[in-house]
C-alpha cells in the first residue's frame, strides 16, 4: 500500500506545487473567497472526484466515495487568508508572489492554509488513482470565512451541506500549519464588549477611563508570548438621550476557563472600578457582527473561538500515530501554540458543536503564518500529500496487506 501511495505521489509532486503557486496567486482575504474556489473546484474535477460543488456558504466540496457512507472522513482547510500585514516589517516581495527560492514556497497564506489545501486535495487525488478501496467517504472542503468569519463556512458546512448528502462525518483532519506534526487542540479567544452607558457624559466617560485604566494597570502584558490579553482605548458615542463609551478586549481562554465565568468576573471588576465615578450602567457581551460571504448569505456571528482538545491517546491520534510510523512520516504528535489572539482552527467546532473528534496536519508552520514573507517548505507539502493519504486510510480504507495495485 505505501509503495503505491508514494509512487502516486512521486507522479503529482510538481503538479501539487504548482497547485500550490496558483492558490497563492489569487487574493482572498475573508468574505471574498470567490475566485480561489472556482479554482479549487476546477482542480478537483479535473483530478477526478466523484462529486465536486460549491454549496450555499461559498465551500468547495469534493466528494471520493467508498464502498459503504461510514465511516466517512472530512479534510478541511480554509480558503481565507488575513489581509497582508506592514506590522512587523515589510514584504521583500508581493505577497501574491508565489514565488519559489531555495526550496520555499513564499506568498500570503503560503502556510495558513493555501498549501493545506493542496496537500489534501492532492491526497485524495492520489487515494483515488491508487484504486486502494475505501471503506467510507472522503470529503475534502476548502471553506469560507474562518478569519473574518470566525469558521462560518465550517458551520454550514456541518449544518446543512452534510446532512443534505446524508454524510456525517466520523473524523476530521485541519490541514492547518502544524509542521508536519498531529495536532490535537489549542487554546480560545473571544472579543469582549465593554459598554457604559449614562445621561451625564462626564460621568461615563471617567468611569470608562477608570475601567480601561485597571484592566490596563491589572492584566496588561506587553511583548508577552502568547499573548494573553490586549485592550483598546475606549471610544465614544453620543446617542439620543445618553452618553455610551465602548471598550474593546481580546482575551485568551484555556480549556479550564468557562466564558460564562470569565464575562462575570469581568463585569464584577469593570463595576467595581466604575463605582467612583456616578451613576453609569455597565455590560460586559460577546462581541458580535453581521457577516455577508461573497455569495451574499448572511449571518451573525460571535467573535469567540472555544479552546479544544482531544485526547491525545483517542483512536484518531493513535491509528494516526502508527499509519506514519509506518510510512516512515515524521511522527510528532502537539498542540498549536498560537502566539497572537485572534488565531484559532474550526477544531472547537468540530469537537465542541458535533462531538468530531478532530487532529491537525498540515505541510505549513505557524511560526510563519500571518507574518511578512510567509512560506511553506516544498518537502513538507510533498510529505504532507503522502502522510495525509496515508493517515485518511488507515482511518476508513480497506486492509490490504500484501496486494498490488494490479490485484486490486
Amino acid at each position: 500500500m505505501y509503495s503505491i501511495l508514494n509512487e502516486k505521489k512521486e507522479s503529482i509532486k510538481e503538479d501539487a506545487v504548482k497547485f500550490t503557486q496558483d492558490l497563492i496567486r489569487v487574493s482572498s482575504p475573508s468574505l471574498q473567497e470567490n475566485q480561489i474556489a472556482k479554482l479549487i473546484e476546477i482542480k478537483m474535477k479535473q483530478l477526478g472526484y466523484d462529486k465536486v460543488f460549491i454549496d450555499d456558504a461559498g465551500n468547495v466540496i469534493g466528494l471520493i466515495l467508498g464502498r459503504e457512507n461510514k465511516p466517512s472522513l472530512l479534510l478541511n482547510c480554509h480558503m481565507d487568508t488575513v489581509e497582508p500585514s506592514v506590522k512587523d516589517g515589510v514584504w521583500d516581495k508581493s505577497p501574491f508572489s508565489g514565488d519559489m527560492e531555495n526550496g520555499r514556497i513564499y506568498g500570503l497564506g503560503a502556510s495558513d492554509c493555501k498549501s493545506g489545501i493542496a496537500a489534501q486535495v492532492y491526497a485524495g487525488a492520489i487515494l483515488k488513482r491508487s484504486l486502494l478501496p475505501l471503506k467510507g467517504n472522503i470529503v475534502v472542503a476548502a471553506t469560507v470565512a474562518e478569519k473574518n468569519g470566525l469558521s462560518i463556512g465550517v458551520r454550514t458546512l456541518m449544518e446543512k451541506t452534510l446532512p443534505s448528502l446524508g454524510i456525517t462525518p466520523d473524523f476530521a483532519i485541519l490541514g492547518e500549519p502544524t509542521d508536519l506534526g498531529l495536532y490535537y487542540g489549542h487554546d480560545g479567544w473571544m472579543e469582549i464588549e465593554i459598554k457604559v452607558e449614562g445621561t451625564n457624559p462626564f460621568q461615563v466617560d471617567d468611569a470608562a477611563h477608570e475601567i480601561f485604566s485597571d484592566f490596563g494597570a491589572s492584566f496588561l502584558i506587553k511583548n508577552d508570548k502568547p499573548e494573553t490579553m490586549m485592550i483598546k482605548n475606549p471610544y465614544f458615542e453620543d446617542l439620543k438621550g445618553c452618553r455610551r463609551a465602548t471598550i474593546l478586549m481580546e482575551r485568551r481562554v484555556n480549556q479550564s476557563e468557562e466564558i460564562n465565568d470569565i464575562l462575570t468576573q469581568i463585569k464584577h471588576n469593570a463595576h467595581l472600578a466604575a463605582q467612583s465615578s456616578g451613576s453609569v450602567a455597565v455590560d460586559v457581551m460577546v462581541r458580535q457582527q453581521n457577516q455577508k460571504m461573497y455569495t451574499g448569505k448572511t449571518t451573525v456571528v460571535k467573535h469567540l473561538t472555544n479552546a479544544w482538545a482531544i485526547d491525545p491517546f483517542n483512536p484518531v491520534m493513535e491509528r494516526s500515530r502508527q499509519a506514519l510510523s509506518a510510512a516512515n512520516c515524521k511522527v510528532c504528535p502537539g498542540k498549536w501554540e498560537l502566539d497572537r489572539l485572534g488565531m484559532g482552527t474550526a477544531g472547537s467546532v468540530f469537537v465542541k458543536n458535533y462531538n468530531v473528534p478532530a487532529i491537525g496536519y498540515g505541510p505549513g508552520s505557524e511560526s510563519v503564518a500571518h507574518k511578512p514573507n510567509e512560506y511553506v517548505e516544498i518537502s513538507n507539502l510533498d510529505e504532507c500529500v503522502y502522510g495525509t493519504a496515508i493517515i485518511a486510510h488507515s482511518l476508513i480504507g480497506v486492509p490490504v496487506f500484501g496486494w498490488t495495485s494490479d490485484e486490486i
